[in-house]
């Protein structure tokens, strides 16, 4: 059984009302049965964590399966280990006190010496030394002597003979020391000292007495080996419990004729010793199968099943959107004009031989291999092609590529293709000829140069966007000490103090000066006397009068400037706003640029039944593929969008993270849809024009809005 924090843990029980009409929780590996759902999330968290050891081979930081698997294996790996050898090391075993190391050392010196029947090593001989089986052993008068026959070829016996010890010669231990660990922990209970099973005792007859240096220390307790100190711990242990239970039993007896009083009384009694039951509360998100609906959720919407109508089957769709994604993200290194995977699934089902579109996207990828000079580029020198790859002879090349393939699948296609009937092959194989090309395209030198590249300037667009970052909060932090510094007031070349509390007031040590004087001569005179006063003082000193002019000078220029802040404070908060709109634009220039850098293509996630979601950046449908990769299907409207995340339970630790990731694209995947809504439906229009026309003026069908992928032409073609 697998330990837990080195202890096992017993099972839990079944439980005891259970009909056969109930609906219960059972674990899959434990086989346990659970009523209670609550009961059965918490056992199954406890499986998954990573406190669990394999309790034969030692592992550790395991769940619990994983334990039991390890121990499954190593228990039938103990199993080879030969009978003969099982008894001596067992005797080796039993109450040793040795630590594991040191006992499997001892254990592997002493098998090495011993010789059992069915060994095989080597014999001296006259002649030389050869291998030989021993047969049998024979113990004759205190000299143990060894009956061997001699192997030949294929280890089949050519003659016998009988050998001394030190005519033998031996090979390497007949047990490693991984075995012989796993073999002590399979067949022990316990560790220092180390003891045996009893059915291992009773089946190879080795003793179970103690040894004398044990006796004192250990002894046996219900057939277990146990320590001796335990037991007295134990007993002081159960006279305290035994104590407290009939302390408990006073104290209840006394609290019952309390209650009985009271209720006598006419008095109620709140029984504070009740059961305090503790709700675990689930912390979310947990694993989506787990996930139970509740009363509080929010009503989630029916999830729309996804269209399937492609034009190709079901197994070939994960080659075509592979395909097409790697041909659309590496164009400008392909010389390939980008076509929309509609137009790429027509031309795939297409009969023609050498239809333009798939004649262009062979022959990019052939040139690509061509250029790498690789293995297919040698073996085109050898056969002194051409590098020049036409309409006419991109079969050849085709072909040149499948035979150097090695794939018998491929091979088989080559007939076909060198008659010129290449449109007659059906979409699976023209896939898999496509899929092994872009395979090949991808190791050459080529894209992996290009691929470093995008990851050297991935990083470097990161390290720009950390640096404007932290110019952004050096900023914010400077602007917050600015306004700080605003509000608690500074003063200015006027002798003014702005601030809230002190508005205005003259800083003049003079004029101080004589206002206390006056203060003090009119200590004692009411307030209109000193006013009157302090006016004709004023009116007849010509200081007093020029320090009021500058004082009245003074506070308007301090509304002037107040007002000149105020306008300022205006134009920062526009300013803020300018910055804050070209930091949207930063943001979105660096998702512009870090998309034009493509690296690979990534699901968006997976639902809570594991079926995976993906959106590639040319087309604006989300594309489903089920969870044993043989279904896909696809939402291609905003409404199909908006009930698929509606659908999604955020309880569920995949759905929540495909819901997040669904939010963080939905205004360009739903741009994307617009625009290809608007598309299909001009296309649609142009296709009621051409059928509204007569005959007469009916244009040819390659114009045909619907036959767009026959009118491809590769601009970007490589002269």
């Amino acid at each position: 059984m697998p330990l837990y924090k080195r202890k096992p843990i017993s099972l839990a029980e079944l439980p005891k009302t259970l009909e056969p009409t109930d609906l219960v929780y059972q674990i899959r590996f434990t086989k346990e049965i659970f009523h209670d759902y609550q009961d059965y999330v918490n056992r199954i968290n406890l499986y998954r964590q990573r406190l669990w050891s394999c309790k034969v081979t030692g592992k550790s930081n395991l769940t619990y399966e994983e334990a039991m698997v390890s121990e499954k294996r190593a228990t039938e790996k103990v199993q080879q280990l030969p009978q003969e050898l099982m008894a001596p090391a067992l005797h080796l075993i039993q109450f040793s006190m040795l630590p594991l190391k040191d006992l499997v050392d001892l254990i592997a010196t002493k098998l090495q010496d011993c010789l059992h029947e069915g060994v095989q090593l080597d014999g001296k001989r006259e002649d030389g030394v050869f291998p030989c089986r021993i047969m049998k052993v024979r113990d004759q008068c205190s000299k143990i002597q060894y009956e061997v026959s001699w192997l030949g070829k294929d280890n089949q016996p050519t003659g016998s003979a009988l050998l001394n010890e030190d005519e033998l010669i031996k090979k390497k231990p007949p047990v490693s020391k991984s075995m012989l660990k796993c073999f002590i922990r399979e067949s022990t209970y316990r560790g220092a000292p180390w003891v045996l099973h009893s059915r291992l005792v009773e089946e190879h007859g080795i003793s179970n007495n103690l040894p004398e240096e044990l006796k004192g220390k250990f002894c046996f307790q219900n057939g277990v080996l146990v320590n001796s100190k335990k037991i007295l711990n134990n007993a002081e242990e159960q006279k305290e419990n035994m104590e407290d239970q009939e302390s408990s039993r006073v104290y209840r007896r006394k609290m019952k004729v309390d209650r009985k009083k009271l209720e006598d009384s006419g008095k109620e009694m709140n029984d504070k010793e009740g059961d305090i039951t503790a709700v675990e509360v689930i912390k979310y998100p947990i694993e989506d199968l787990l996930v139970k609906p509740e009363a509080d959720d929010p009503i989630l919407t029916i999830r729309p099943s996804p269209l399937r109508d492609f034009k190709v089957s079901a197994d070939c769709i994960g080659d075509l959107l592979m395909v097409w994604d790697f041909c659309s993200s590496f164009s400008r290194l392909l010389h390939l004009l980008p076509f929309p995977l509609e137009d790429f699934e027509n031309a795939i089902c297409h009969k023609d031989s050498n239809l333009v579109l798939i004649v262009e996207t062979h022959s990019t990828l052939l040139r690509l291999l061509i250029k790498d000079g690789g293995e297919y580029s040698s073996s085109l020198q050898k056969r002194r092609r051409k590098s020049k790859i036409t309409l006419i002879t991109w079969t050849e090349y085709l072909c040149d590529f499948l035979e150097m393939a090695n794939n018998d699948k491929l091979y088989s296609h080559i007939a076909t293709i060198k008659r010129g009937h290449y449109g007659l092959l059906d979409a699976h194989a023209k896939l898999e000829i496509l899929r092994a090309l872009v395979n090949n395209a991808v190791e050459t030198n080529f894209v992996r140069e290009l691929l470093d590249e995008y990851i050297e300037q991935w990083h470097e667009l990161g390290s720009t966007r950390r640096e404007e970052a932290l110019q952004e909060a050096r900023k914010r932090r400077e602007e917050h000490l600015k306004a700080k510094i605003v509000s608690n007031g500074t003063s200015n070349e006027d002798g003014l103090i702005i601030g809230e509390k002190n508005q205005g007031i003259l800083i003049n040590n003079h004029g101080k000066q004589n206002g206390r004087v006056k203060l003090k001569k009119n200590k004692h005179s009411p307030k209109k006397s000193v006013s009157s006063h302090a006016d004709a003082t004023s009116k007849n000193n010509p200081m007093m009068q020029m320090q009021d002019a500058e004082a009245r000078n003074g506070s308007t220029q301090h509304l002037l400037k107040k007002r000149s802040h105020q306008m300022m404070l205006k134009q920062g908060t526009d300013e803020r706003e300018l910055t804050l709109s070209t930091k949207e634009q930063r943001r979105q220039h660096y998702e512009r640029e870090m998309e034009k850098r493509f690296i690979r293509t990534n699901p968006l996630g997976r639902d809570g039944n594991f079926n995976m979601y993906w959106w590639f950046r040319r087309d604006g449908r989300i594309f489903v593929e089920s969870s044993d990769h043989k279904l896909w299907g696809y939402y291609h409207t905003k409404e199909e969008i908006d009930l698929l995340i509606g659908s999604l339970n955020c309880k569920g630790e995949r759905e929540k993270a495909l819901h997040g990731q669904l939010e963080k694209y939905y205004t360009r995947i739903c741009g994307k849809i617009l625009k290809k809504s608007k598309y299909m439906l001009g296309k649609i229009a142009v296709e009621e024009a051409v059928v509204r026309r007569s005959s007469r003026v009916r244009a040819p069908p390659r114009n045909n809005p619907a036959n767009a992928f026959l009118r491809y032409v590769n601009r970007w073609k490589e002269e």
